[in-house]
């Protein structure tokens, strides 16, 4: 999968929220100024929608690290001073080494649901012993980055402090446009994702129809359902919390639940989405989306522009 930076701009077209996203100090994380948001930004050229596409696309395969992904996601872009630079680099590489147990759970669950499509069948019972692991895995996510988050803080100023904070909630809007309860449908100019892999697999339109049928009534009825609400709550807790002069990240009370909760969902979600399309394969089908979900699998945890910050 191709590396973006997702910038201001690209944001703020997908989720109206304007120049609220422009690096600090008036640079992007490149040290160029950015162009002054006017009235033709409102229409998308074809590169924001790849990069919209794709970072939807990252954030519906990659769930370990809950809002300590999207906090990581946002240092590249945070436009900061050569004097940060190197503590923030530091800062966001604890982040991304805390969060590896479970981006490794993760990429074993991807897995375990590739070989199952390449053999015809998925195995249930080993899907949930993965999204078990994801789960334990995740549950220590917060505990494990409360120093770095705290270093964060310090090392930041109240604007870029500010800025990240936005950098979050944009995210976390992409994070639940790509984590819906729902498979929609869209359109030629913005296909939703079984839209773009029917394409890609040559799905004839009655699997396209059963598989999104499919996955609804699993996802509906699955006893444990996705809270927003909750993640709302944390994402606002969090972001007054850093804005502020002192923090804590120890304070944070929905941080724990959370991480897992974002982890678990996301799971199984991508295991039920993959279990509907699973019985309507063509042998060809199956050789072909076994092999992008193990790149998938195989994919670093951060969306970066450049190999800066591989993980």
């Amino acid at each position: 999968m191709r590396r973006i930076a997702m910038d201001w701009l690209v944001m703020g077209l997908l989720l109206g929220t304007g120049s609220a996203l422009v690096a600090c100090g008036g640079e992007s994380a490149t040290g160029a100024p950015p162009a002054a948001p006017t009235a033709a930004a409102a229409a998308v050229s074809p590169e924001d929608d790849e990069a919209v596409a794709d970072l939807g696309e990252h954030h519906r395969h990659h769930h370990h690290g809950g809002v300590v992904m999207f906090i990581a996601m946002t240092l590249d872009s945070l436009g900061v001073s050569p004097e940060q630079a190197a503590a923030v680099e530091k800062i966001q590489g604890d982040l991304f080494a805390k969060m590896e147990p479970a981006h490794v759970a993760e990429q074993n669950m991807l897995n375990v649901l590739a070989d199952g499509i390449a053999a015809g069948k998925i195995d249930t019972a080993k899907v949930d012993a993965a999204i078990d692991s994801v789960k334990t895995a995740s549950t220590g996510v917060h505990e494990a980055v409360i120093d770095s988050l705290n270093q964060l803080h310090n090392v930041l100023t109240p604007e870029q402090r500010a800025a990240l904070v936005d950098k979050v909630e944009a995210h976390w809007e992409v994070w639940k446009k790509a984590n819906g309860q729902e498979e929609k449908a869209g359109d030629a100019t913005h296909p939703g994702h079984l839209d773009r892999l029917a394409k890609d697999l040559n799905l004839a339109p009655d699997q396209v129809e059963k598989i999104r049928t499919t996955f609804a009534d699993k996802v509906k009825s699955h006893p444990q359902k996705f809270d927003p609400a909750q993640v709302d709550a944390h994402i606002q807790e969090f972001g007054t919390a850093f804005k502020a002069a002192t923090f804590d990240a120890k304070t944070l009370v929905r941080g724990p639940f959370v991480h897992q909760h974002l982890a678990v969902w996301g799971a199984r979600r991508t295991a039920h989405f993959y279990e509907a399309i699973d019985p309507l394969l063509t042998p060809e089908q199956r050789v072909k989306l076994s092999a992008e979900i193990k790149e998938h699998a195989a994919a670093k945890s951060g969306i970066f522009d450049g190999e800066k910050h591989e993980r």
